[in-house]
């Protein structure tokens, strides 16, 4: 048995609480993982995981010795890379996780600007609004545009972008405009949202970020479709500039309550823990970086 290999496997099935999902993202059968935590349980004389029929969890022994496990293997990842990175060629596979709407309208010119200019890499592009497991999706790099980071994210931030709010001429002709956030409970709002729970929009009032509750019939997880409602005259909406800009330049919709506008969302690399990050990836993130910047 390769004691680094099994290592590495350890820390997957840990950090992923799962042998079958391990077994995926390295494309064997599960039972090669299962007899490879056997072994190496057998080799420390220590049960490392209690198995049961739902979950997997760490023993005392099992989570002391993943923690010297990851100090062992950054050690060994950073000494590889340490001979002679710089002039390395970057090479291998990276599984991206993209916003859908920012992913394919800011994102996949630089991406395939990079694909040009790195051939030995292979970029694996999933397009979701659905927040991903990193760890359990075997996902390198996800980016995401929030601004509700979650505690332990190991993030690099690449930009912001400005949240708008919407809505058609022919909308506000007869509806009226509202002049303060207050005002849009009076409205027929454009909800991003896939559950019919009480909605709220921030905005920026009287020095503070203030939630303003939102009413609405339409419903969606997709910008660009609740920015077309609203060119259609169907409500108010609010959307990020990337979504809003080529709406606003047809005239199909204007902007409002530019006094009260929210904090910016961030743009955001997030990286699946703290381990050595690839060269490959490092690569990627500065490309992006650099093309994202104003």
């Amino acid at each position: 048995m390769d004691k680094l290999d099994a290592m590495q496997t350890f820390v997957r099935v840990a950090e992923a609480g799962s042998f079958t999902a391990v077994a995926d993202q390295l494309q064997v059968a599960r039972s090669v993982i299962t007899r490879q935590i056997a072994a190496l349980e057998k080799q420390l004389r220590v049960k490392l995981i209690t198995r049961s029929t739902r979950s997997l969890t760490l023993t005392a022994a099992g989570a002391a010795y993943l923690e010297k496990c990851r100090v062992i293997l950054n050690m060994v990842d950073a000494a590889e890379a340490s001979l002679d990175e710089e002039k390395a060629v970057p090479r291998g596979r990276i599984r991206l996780g993209l916003p859908l709407s920012f992913g394919l309208q800011r994102l996949m010119p630089s991406l395939l600007q990079f694909a040009k200019l790195q051939p030995h890499i292979e970029l694996m592009m999933d397009f979701s609004d659905q927040r991903a497991n990193l760890i359990e999706e075997g996902i390198d790099l996800s980016i995401r545009i929030t601004a509700d980071l979650q505690p332990g994210d190991i993030v690099r931030h690449l930009g912001d972008c400005r949240l708008l709010t919407l809505a058609s001429p022919g909308y506000l002709s007869e509806h009226g405009q509202p002049l303060h956030p207050d005002q849009l409970r009076h409205h027929e709002c454009l909800i991003y949202s896939m559950t019919m729970n009480a909605a709220t929009w921030a905005y920026a009032d009287a020095g503070q970020v203030s939630a303003f509750a939102v009413r609405g019939r339409i419903r969606s997880n997709n910008g660009v479709a609740l920015t077309q409602a609203a060119a259609q005259g169907l409500g108010i909406t609010r959307q990020p500039d990337f979504i809003a800009e080529p709406f606003l330049a047809r005239g199909e919709v204007q902007e409002l309550l530019q006094d009260f506008a929210p904090p910016p969302l961030g743009i955001y690399a997030v990286l699946p823990s703290n381990r050595y990050i690839p060269h490959r990836v490092n690569v990627l993130i500065e490309h992006l970086a650099k093309s994202l910047r104003p």
